[in-house]
Formats: structure tokens, sequence, C-alpha cells
């Protein structure tokens, strides 16, 4: 869900904004058709690159991708995939600006295509998780531990140079 945020601006001023994003959202299909994105997979046997819409715009395939056999339908597919996240990322990060964040995300849950880079996110902590984490960190370096040896102490044999040491011996 968007979040709602509090209204410090006249009516005059809300009403204009409601106006620019309306002409924003209107640009959304124009945005779609100017993205593009590009994969390829990692041995460098297949490139693809695809419009804001998924359609394929180019399939390039090295000489000897022919040796993939059966196998090389599927790296396709893959690597079209990639390809597919490249553009989708390229569109929400062109609507964000012209939209805002909360209009951006709203496009996100209606199309039902999450932000490759909002996918496998971690859930975030809370601020109080944050806090009691943080307080417990803080209290482990505050907490007496075993003495840090002196660089300086001849008696650690851990602080040997081994640069005194003659190699003609």
């Amino acid at each position: 869900m968007t979040a709602r945020e509090p209204v410090e601006r006249s009516t005059r001023q809300v009403i204009e904004d409601g106006r620019a994003r309306q002409e924003a959202l209107a640009t959304v299909e124009k945005v779609l058709a100017e993205v593009q994105g590009t994969a390829q997979d990692q041995y460098q046997t297949v490139r693809v690159t695809v419009d804001g819409r998924g359609r394929m715009l180019d399939l390039w395939l090295r000489q000897d991708a022919v040796r993939w056999g059966p196998e090389l339908g599927r790296l396709i597919v893959q690597v079209a995939h990639a390809a597919m996240d490249d553009a989708t990322q390229a569109g929400y990060n062109r609507l964000a600006p012209l939209l805002g964040d909360n209009l951006t995300y709203a496009v996100e849950l209606i199309s039902g295509h999450a932000a490759p880079a909002r996918r496998g996110a971690r859930p975030s902590i809370t601020a109080e998780e944050f806090q009691r984490r943080r307080d417990e960190r803080l209290a482990d370096q505050r907490r007496p531990g075993p003495a840090a040896a002196d660089p300086d102490d001849d008696d650690d044999p851990l602080s040997l140079d081994l640069s005194f040491l003659r190699s003609d011996r």
C-alpha cells in the first residue's frame, strides 16, 4: 500500500500537482515504448534486447552457438528474462522522477511486475529493533575482553618481525 502524506500545501498547489501527475501518467506508455533492456549470457553466446513491453528487438547469437544443441532455446529464454528485468527496472527508474515514488510503486503493484531491484530484498527492521541491536553492540564493546597485544611488547611471540631474521645462516 502507498503511505499517506500529510497535506501542507494550498488547495491550488494540490490541484496543480494532481494535474501534473495526470500528465505524467499519460506519458507512461511513451516511457515504456522508449525503454530498452539488454542482457547477455556469461559465455557471451547470446545477447537479447527487449523493449519495456517485453517485445524482442534484437537477438544476437555467436557463430558457434549451435554447440549448445537443444539447450540453446533455454539459454535464449533465460537471457530474454534477464533483458526484460533490465527493461522493467529502467522503466521504473524513468517513471519515478515523473510520478514520484508513491505513484510509481502503485503502478508497480497494478502491473503485477515488481521492480527487479526490490525482488528478494530482505524485510526491513523496525526502529525499535535497530535500537535494540545497536544497544547490544555498544554493550559488547564496553565489556572488558582479552587484552589486546601491545605491538611494542617483546614477550609477545606474535609480534616477532621476521625481517630481523637472517637468511644466510
